[in-house]
């Protein structure tokens, strides 16, 4: 039963009052869109600097990460990007998306960059073609309930996680999968294409922990 939000999401679902940004380059940004709004946040594609303006958080979609880096540079979104990062906004990225998270790439193509920000070194295309793709079920200790249904398409993969960053999922053969730092959370699988929603929960928490006005004695002051 609705409790006061709008096109018919509770009042207490956990995007209530968040505006989040998609970065729609390329990639699967529809899917992050329908998750995000059925979660109950104001879902806006982002292509230009002016775009990150206002928001609460980001997500970066799967897709090509050497296209998605190319095209960042070639819009001019590199750099804000970068900065917006460093400022504390908060992240979600799947597949491409935790390739530009991570701070090191193990196998990128020529000139490639990542806009950094997870201690992580990682590896593009972990687990071979696209015909290689596959779906299991992952053990997340930090998320309550049954495993995680987790989509691996054309997967990069954690080689590397230094200390500054803290694992979430590892596959049973022990690949790290899943990493989050601060406000940045990076996941090598497509959980909005199985129905999963938990990361994208934990992702609008921290999103609303970070927005939250702070008074200068510390305390968190009333919302209006």
């Amino acid at each position: 039963m609705s409790t006061g939000g709008s096109a018919g999401v509770p009042a207490y679902a956990p995007g209530q009052g968040l505006r989040i940004g998609v970065l729609a380059l390329q990639g699967d940004v529809r899917e992050h869109e329908r998750m995000l709004t059925s979660l109950g946040a104001q879902v806006t594609t982002v292509r230009r600097e002016h775009e990150l303006e206002g928001l609460d958080g980001l997500v970066l979609p799967g897709g090509e990460s050497s296209v998605i880096d190319k095209l960042l540079r070639g819009t001019g979104m590199y750099e804000p990007l970068v900065a917006a990062l460093r400022a504390g906004l908060s992240v979600l990225g799947t597949c491409a998306g935790l390739i530009l998270l991570a701070d090191r790439l193990a196998d990128g193509i020529t000139g490639q960059q990542t806009l950094g920000g997870i201690d992580a070194t990682v590896r593009r295309n972990a687990f071979g073609t696209q015909r290689e793709s596959f779906e299991t079920d992952l053990e997340v200790p930090a998320l309550e309930g049954p495993p995680v249904r987790a989509a691996f398409i054309r997967a990069p993969v954690i080689e590397a996680l230094g200390p500054a960053a803290t694992p979430l999922a590892t596959l049973p053969d022990g690949r790290l999968v899943a990493a989050e730092q601060g406000a940045l959370m990076g996941l090598s699988f497509h959980p909005e294409s199985t129905g999963e929603s938990r990361f994208h929960r934990r992702f609008l928490s921290t999103a609303r922990a970070r927005r939250a006005p702070v008074c200068s004695g510390g305390a968190e002051m009333g919302a209006d």
